[in-house]
């Protein structure tokens, strides 16, 4: 990296890029880069001294290939004009994966993989280091509410990491400790059916050298990789790292036992509502476990945690009236966030607002986004958010809309959103999706303040 004093990013705005793009501005190269649209998180880069332009402008691509590494995200369409430029003028390009694979690589990586919960496990994780005093670098698929950035930097050689099963990006990573957390089906665009997706994962496994965690039953054996396998689960004895005693407060926080291997800490506490959270602070508890940190440590960052922006984040909670936003974009995703919500907020009428992302994500689970929207009371769908789609023959949100149980339920364009929402009679609303839906979750919040009182 010594030669190069530009680091160009195309598609900056990512959650992903943006955490390399502050690591090199931390680092101290130039940073600078495209993105289609500005953000919220575009317009923090720009204030800590990132230039970022949003037209497809090949003039603003820093003028010396020698000196420019140029990082991509395979989300920009392969005809983006600053790619081909880029291809065509000597610049030495990479994937966002293989340059997270560089900088962790000679480092103690502990990875977090999985198709659900890697975000905030690993976000956890990260928080647990930084509390114990111990500190870390991590890069994170979400914005940690404890620090406001998907970023942590630290002086040792620890760094925590989001492995990513999109486009296969995790099998850039060569882990010291990791934790897989789900291998359902999902990404059939990049890998055809779930069987592929199980051989990512196990291909992954086996790049991990020292000790690999996995959610209990999810079936990857000595015969998939060399490191010593050890399992995680909710409540299930048999696994190595599990709770007991687990209690709810009144806030929807939990207070188990967790066990593993050495003993049991006991009275922890987690410091963000929603039973998922057991399961994804034993996960974390795990890595940070078998990293060497005590067990004071381990209990005293679990309770400290504020959680992830977007991940089972509740924005308003006023007696009668409750909103909730979270990034679920998977049928499984969906069902468990409608299950810890009728758990905090027992026998109460949820309204659920779905944007689906991408076309083939719907083409290939609608029925099970139907029978996991199915669990809500009142259905709000939304048109499907394309990302780096086209659009497919046959495929809109009707194919969901049409399979859900529900008989209260709507369908509507997002422009249409905040117009029926003023209209609603409002106990519990829930926004759910990864596209540009948490653009709403500011004018939703204000609208329950005016409507239900600060």
């Amino acid at each position: 990296m010594e030669r190069y004093s530009d680091i160009y990013f195309i598609g900056i705005g990512g959650i992903g890029m943006s955490a390399i793009a502050r690591y090199f501005r931390f680092k101290g190269y130039r940073v600078s880069g495209y993105d289609r649209t500005p953000s919220a998180l575009t317009a923090e880069l720009e204030r800590e001294g990132i230039a970022i332009h949003y037209e497809d402008d090949c003039s603003r691509i820093p003028a010396d290939p020698g000196k420019t590494l140029v990082v991509y995200t395979p989300a920009i369409p392969n005809d983006m004009g600053e790619l081909v430029y880029v291809r065509q003028h000597g610049y030495r390009i990479l994937k966002r994966s293989r340059i997270l694979g560089e900088i962790t690589a000679g480092q103690r990586c502990l990875a977090v993989a999985g198709t659900h919960g890697k975000t905030t496990t690993s976000t956890l994780l990260a928080h647990i280091f930084e509390s114990s005093g111990e500190g870390c670098s991590a890069f994170l698929g979400g914005i940690s509410k404890n620090y406001g950035s998907n970023l942590l930097t630290s002086g040792n050689d620890v760094v925590v990491v989001e492995a990513d099963e999109f486009d296969r990006s995790f099998l850039q990573l060569h882990p010291e400790i990791a934790v897989i957390t789900a291998m359902d089906a999902d990404h059939l665009d990049i890998y055809s059916d779930l069987q592929h997706v199980k051989e990512a994962f196990r291909a992954f496994a086996s790049q991990v050298s020292r000790r690999v965690i996995i959610k209990h039953g999810l079936g990857i054996g000595a015969q998939d990789t060399g490191a010593e396998i050890r399992t995680y689960s909710y409540d299930c004895p048999e696994a190595d790292f599990y709770a007991s005693g687990i209690s709810k407060d009144s806030c929807g926080c939990f207070t188990f036992d967790l066990h593993y291997p050495e003993g049991v800490i006991e009275g922890c506490r987690t410091g963000v509502p929603g039973w998922v959270n057991v399961e994804n602070g034993i996960a974390a508890a795990a890595i940070a476990l078998s990293y060497g940190l005590g067990p004071g440590q381990v209990k005293a960052g679990l309770g400290t945690f504020s959680g992830v922006q977007r991940r089972f984040d509740i924005h308003y909670n006023r007696p009668g009236h409750a909103y909730v936003d979270d990034y679920a974009h998977h049928p499984a995703e969906i069902a468990a966030a409608i299950s810890s919500i009728r758990d905090i907020f027992p026998g109460r009428r949820l309204t659920a607002v779905f944007q689906p992302h991408l076309y083939t994500r719907t083409r290939d689970f609608a029925a099970d986004f139907a029978d996991s929207l199915s669990k809500a009371d009142r259905l709000i769908l939304l048109d499907i958010y394309p990302a780096r789609e086209e659009p497919l023959p046959g495929v809109t949100s009707e194919i969901i809309f049409d399979k859900t149980r529900l008989t209260d339920k709507i369908l509507i364009r997002k422009e249409e959103l905040m117009e029926t929402l003023e209209k609603e009679d409002i106990d519990v609303l829930a926004t759910f999706g990864a596209g540009n839906i948490d653009r709403f979750t500011g004018p939703v919040t204000e609208m329950m303040e005016r409507r239900y009182g600060k």
